[in-house]
């Protein structure tokens, strides 16, 4: 799957799930919920026990579905992301910048989505070849931050998580967000094992995302 197709179905989708299992068997079953719903890009967190064995598992599972990208998440360094990319993950999601893994990510025409919370910050990961820039934490920053980094920087490609929820969807999107990720707020019943509850809320999300964009 080439990157510019990669990034053509995020954008289409308009919600990542950030899954972060408490070992590498939940966070496959948090993953295969949040596709059931029809939430079908995920970010596998490398906070997740094994998560490159998950990585593995899921984009072998889902290879003859179009519509599913898996990406990996929590990336610090070139090292993890490479790592991520052997085992078939599409794009890379980083709590803030780092400029050897964006780079990598260009490398191996991987779609990079570094994290950020300044202006500046965003200027310096699109000056790296960024292809998304996550706004982080976007419960400090709030969706008012997506028109202000806009005002200067028209052109950046903008993605918020943390504080995504099912009822705010609409504010980031319509401020000009070309995605959503979100974790807690989509994946919060797996803690208990109800990964059924887990399909519901990615239904939510699913329409959610649609009455945004009409």
């Amino acid at each position: 799957m080439d990157k510019f197709e990669v990034m053509a179905k995020l954008k289409k989708q308009g919600i990542i799930a950030v899954v972060r299992g408490k070992n590498m068997e939940d966070g496959i079953r948090t993953a295969e919920a949040c596709i059931k719903g029809g939430v079908k890009a995920i970010e596998l967190a490398f906070t997740t026990p094994r998560a490159q064995e998950a990585i593995r598992t899921l984009v072998e599972e889902y290879q003859a579905d179009p519509e599913v990208v898996i990406g990996a998440g929590t990336v610090l360094e070139a090292t993890t992301a490479r790592l991520a990319m052997v085992e078939g993950a599409k794009f890379i999601v980083s709590p803030a910048f780092d400029e050897e893994t964006v780079r990598l990510c260009n490398l191996y025409r991987v779609v990079s989505c570094p994290g950020v919370m300044t202006p500046g910050g965003a200027v310096d990961a699109l000056k790296a070849g960024a292809d998304i820039v996550k706004v982080f934490p976007g419960d400090i920053v709030g969706p008012k931050m997506i028109k202000d980094i806009h005002g200067p920087l028209p052109q950046a490609p903008l993605m918020p998580s943390g504080g995504v929820n099912v009822d705010n969807v609409a504010d980031w999107l319509k401020a000009g967000c070309i995605a959503v990720s979100a974790g807690s707020s989509l994946t919060g019943a797996a803690k208990t094992g109800d990964y059924d509850g887990v399909t519901a809320m990615a239904q939510r999300f699913v329409q959610a995302v649609a009455e945004a964009r009409k």
